[in-house]
């Protein structure tokens, strides 16, 4: 059976505007994310690796494990992330961790009821800020996979990273 390319990837030019916009537009917040530390390193490193689990992009699997170390996540718990387990992950964010899966596999569409109690559960700030680091990661994970797309196309399918 021929296997092909099978990560996600972005399939039209209008979705990586539509990401990059969304970050233009809250420019502001993420620069205030930062700057207050509402979402600290470890947790915005599991929010990554929750994405890139779903994503698969082997350049951001690469870049987020070797920060989620720094940030002083375990190997175990980096490869529980990518496998899309939450064992081990604080309890206080384990549901957005969850939800980071869920908004990720719903191709950035999560239901009301999960963006809610996102909402819910963390204040409407940190909520925005889960939701900017997801749109951040969404673009690279997708923007990765697309370059592995061509990469693969080019070669003919030998480049299969």
């Amino acid at each position: 059976m021929k296997r092909g390319f099978r990560r996600r990837r972005y399939l039209s030019l209008r979705e990586p505007v539509t990401d990059a916009w969304f970050l233009v537009r809250n420019a502001a917040g993420v620069f205030r994310m930062l700057i207050k530390g509402t979402i600290p390193p470890a947790f915005r490193e599991r929010l990554m690796l929750a994405v890139t689990g779903v994503y698969g992009c082997r350049f951001c699997t690469w870049i987020h494990t070797r920060e989620a170390l720094r940030s002083g996540l375990t190997a175990e718990g980096v490869t529980t992330l990518l496998d899309g387990t939450v064992e081990g992950c604080p309890a206080e964010e384990a549901l957005a961790v969850l939800y980071a899966q869920h908004w990720a596999d719903s191709g950035a569409n999560p239901t009301p009821e999960s963006a809610r109690m996102l909402v819910d559960s963390y204040g409407k700030e940190k909520a925005q800020a889960v939701n900017l680091v997801l749109r951040m990661i969404r673009m690279g994970n997708l923007s990765g996979n697309s370059l592995d797309y061509l990469l693969y196309r080019v070669s003919f399918g030998r480049l299969k990273g």
